[in-house]
């Protein structure tokens, strides 16, 4: 007896993700990613309480208030979730203990190599070690240095981004790295995209933009509106002036803050050549711009003077949706996907007779 088309489309589903399923402790390979501001325990614990992989964004924090977050969540949710922790934070080793004491059970580092001693010290706590890696290369040296699993994230993505897109840097890792699970992320906003990286090896995914506008989200209305309202086209990295003062690319939503920053470096660029301020203050200037920018459009709502992080997803997001629901949107989508390539699926919808 054949087995229906939509069951061998979520059994296929559950085979494909079946290690990165087993790996994140959840029903779904689906992990939310960490969104400074948004990513905080409402969201975290809704991701989490779905089905998928809740990951707290620990951003800038202080160690007390991550401990606080951390505690806030486990009174949400007592299903597993993450922390994602920024591997330039000046009490890294402060969050690491944190994350210690509270029994974390994957931590995410993030924001480029970890320092010396890191991977070893969240490891020895029983947690599972993530990091993001950008290239085969350093993929490959991250697994040499002990981690569990790896992200890789495309330039489609929202907020800080690297060169290379999401499609391409899933075909040089997936099929080269096979020690550990890999989840991909960027501009991943449909289920049918989900069910095709599953297929080039991934063992789950990361999306950030589509739980913006989660009822959960704590974002700003307006801030959800500008989502809402934005295509692929409205979400534009960040633009460098002058290789001299390089600028780190940021995906969000363009506004009026976008083009003043362009005109910020122009002036300070200005200033320094004139000799009124050497390089290090201009390069402080220009990196200071968008301090307090981010909270002040996700939480203050000034979706014109902050920056609305957004990746080129942000275009699928139509509407203010549970999570639970924009969760089983995404597995509904990557299950039919997968029906129509299931064995017999063909055959038993085709009812073409003769030639042609």
């Amino acid at each position: 007896m054949s087995v229906p088309a939509a069951t061998a489309g979520r059994e296929r589903l559950d085979q494909l993700w079946q290690r990165g399923r087993a790996f994140l402790g959840t029903r779904y390979a689906i992990m939310g990613g960490a969104m400074s501001w948004v990513s905080e325990r409402h969201l975290v614990a809704a991701i989490s309480n779905a089905g998928g992989f809740g990951t707290l964004a620990c951003g800038a924090m202080p160690p007390a208030l991550l401990e606080a977050e951390i505690a806030g969540t486990r009174a949400l949710t007592s299903l597993p979730f993450g922390v994602n922790l920024i591997t330039m934070h000046p009490e890294l080793d402060a969050l690491i203990d944190v994350c210690t004491r509270a029994g974390v059970s994957h931590v995410v580092l993030a924001g480029g190599l970890p320092p010396r001693g890191a991977i070893d010290r969240i490891k020895a706590s029983g947690a599972k070690v993530m990091c993001f890696t950008p290239a085969l290369s350093l993929g490959r040296k991250l697994v040499r240095s002990g981690v569990d699993a790896l992200v890789i994230e495309g330039m489609e993505a929202g907020g800080h981004i690297g060169p290379v897109s999401t499609a391409v840097l899933a075909q040089e890792i997936l099929p080269e790295i096979r020690e550990v699970p890999i989840f991909v992320a960027g501009g991943i906003g449909r289920g049918e995209a989900i069910a095709m990286y599953l297929e080039l090896g991934a063992a789950g995914v990361q999306l950030g933009t589509r739980f913006v506008c989660a009822t959960e989200s704590i974002a700003h209305a307006r801030f959800k509106q500008a989502f809402i309202r934005a295509s692929a086209r409205d979400a534009v990295p960040s633009v460098q002036l002058d290789p001299q003062f390089p600028v780190i690319p940021v995906r969000a939503l363009g506004n009026d803050a976008t083009r003043r920053f362009m005109e910020t470096q122009a002036l300070v660029i200005e200033k320094f050549r004139k000799g009124e301020i050497d390089q290090k203050a201009a390069q402080l200037e220009i990196e200071h711009f968008w301090a307090g920018a981010l909270r002040r459009a996700v939480i203050d709502g000034d979706v014109e003077s902050g920056s609305v992080m957004a990746g080129q997803s942000v275009g699928m997001v139509t509407r203010e949706q549970p999570t639970g629901e924009i969760i089983e949107e995404l597995v509904n989508q990557a299950a039919a996907a997968l029906e129509t390539r299931a064995p017999g699926a063909l055959a038993a919808g085709d009812t073409r007779t003769g030639t042609g």
